[in-house]
Formats: C-alpha cells, sequence, structure tokens
C-alpha cells in the first residue's frame, strides 16, 4: 500500500513475494508505454525526501546496455513533466538512470549522453511565472536552443557511467547528503559529487519506451521507441532511511 504503482500503454507490473517486476511488453513508437512505482501522489506533488538520506536497492534488468530500449533506472526527482510531456518544474535527480540511443543527454563534459549511470542533476527552482513563460516559448523552434543554452548555464550535473553488468542482481546504494551525493555498487564507490538535487523529492522506479537529447549547442528533442520484445526492471528490495545528523 506504500507505493503509487503507475502502468500506462503496454507497461505492467507483476508481483510475487520477495520480487516486482516492472516490463514493457512488446510496444509501437507512436504510444507511451511506462511501467512505474513511486512515492508522491496526486498532483500535489507530496515529496517525502531531504537529505541526508540513504537509499539501497537490489535490482537487475532484462537486457543489456544498448539492448534495453528507452529509459529506466531509480532514485529520487521531483518529476517535472506532465503526462503529456511539457516541462513543469526545473529538472532535479539524484539517481541510478540508463538510457539508449538515440538519447543523447550530454549533460557533463567527456560522459557519453546514453547508457546506465549514476547521476545527479540540480536544476534549482523556477517561480511558476518563468515556467509558463518558458513553456510558451518553447512552442516556437526560434527560442528553444536559446531557452536550451540558458538551461545547461544554470544546470549543475555529474554523472559517471556505471560499469557492472546491469542484468546481473546489484545492491545499488545512494547517499544524499547536504555537501554532495555518493553512489556505490556492490560496495564499489562509483560516483563522489559535491553536487546536490534541491529538495525535496520523491522515489521512483520505472521502465519506459521514451528518449531524449540535450545537446550542448542547446537543442533539446523527445520522442518515442518501439520495443519489439519484452523488457524489464527486476527489483528484490528498495531500502530508503534518514540518516542522523550531518554526514
Amino acid at each position: 500500500p506504500h507505493w503509487v504503482r503507475y502502468a500506462l500503454g503496454y507497461g505492467e507490473i507483476e508481483w510475487e513475494r520477495g520480487r516486482l517486476r516492472l516490463a514493457l511488453g512488446p510496444s509501437p513508437a507512436d504510444l507511451i508505454s511506462d511501467a512505474q512505482i513511486h512515492d508522491y501522489r496526486g498532483g500535489a506533488r507530496n515529496y517525502s525526501w531531504r537529505p541526508p538520506v540513504q537509499m539501497r536497492v537490489r535490482a537487475r534488468f532484462s537486457h543489456p546496455s544498448p539492448t534495453l530500449l528507452g529509459t529506466a533506472g531509480f532514485g529520487f526527482w521531483n518529476d517535472p513533466f506532465t503526462t503529456t510531456g511539457e516541462v513543469v518544474a526545473a529538472p532535479n535527480n539524484a539517481w541510478f538512470f540508463y538510457a539508449s540511443p538515440p538519447s543523447a543527454m550530454e549533460l557533463v563534459p567527456g560522459v557519453p549522453g546514453w547508457g546506465w549511470k549514476a547521476a545527479v542533476l540540480d536544476s534549482g527552482r523556477l517561480p511558476r511565472v518563468a515556467m509558463g513563460l518558458a513553456r510558451f516559448l518553447l512552442r516556437s523552434p526560434a527560442w528553444v536552443r536559446l531557452l536550451g543554452r540558458a538551461a545547461r548555464s544554470r544546470v549543475c550535473a555529474a554523472e559517471a557511467m556505471v560499469p557492472q553488468d546491469p542484468t546481473g542482481w546489484h545492491d545499488y546504494t545512494l547517499r544524499w547528503a547536504k555537501q554532495g551525493c555518493t553512489f556505490w555498487v556492490d560496495g564499489e564507490q562509483v560516483l563522489q559529487t559535491a553536487h546536490r538535487p534541491t529538495p525535496p523529492l520523491g522515489f521512483v522506479a520505472w521502465v519506459d519506451n521514451q528518449y531524449a537529447i540535450a545537446r550542448p549547442d542547446g537543442y533539446f528533442a523527445f520522442g518515442r521507441l518501439a520495443v519489439h520484445q519484452q523488457q524489464w526492471l527486476e527489483i528484490g528490495s528498495v531500502e530508503i532511511e534518514t540518516l542522523g545528523g550531518e554526514d
């Protein structure tokens, strides 16, 4: 009962004792398909988590990169999109994140724009009026790159590729502190950064058939991919705890 369960299009949620499977059946590119759980409810976006907090997730994927299509992952974010794909808030996240080609979210120099990553994005906050103006201007192609470059100039991001094979069971840990974020896989540190997202955030785990492009020149694009065989994210456990004191 703690989790909000959300399945769209050809997304499916399967559960049995000790295992949760977020799956996509074969699905066309003209339809959004998504399977996810999260811990925030309704339009109020009632987010629970602020630093210092630690997340542990035991998980595996059905396919390796880049065979797994779309995006997938788990961690903390502020769900900045509407169901129609409009951006309603400046995105903030700290999570383990996967994206397949043609995704090209080139946020950190030297880190590929797709693949299986530990990632932090801090975009701060924008007033509601500013977000409304940005949504209006994004309807015009002439403004897309200008706004894209402006957005990149105020974003703080850190990323590192996760070297472990995602199809095997692994223990993923994220510690989000006021001084920054640290990520481990099976006890091995994969990323430590002073960057941290703007709280509060909610927990999400998902798999979908979407892609996104965010190039250094300010170009942005979103779309969906056809999935030709079932693929899934399987979760064995999720543990989230608030840490005592400051770490």
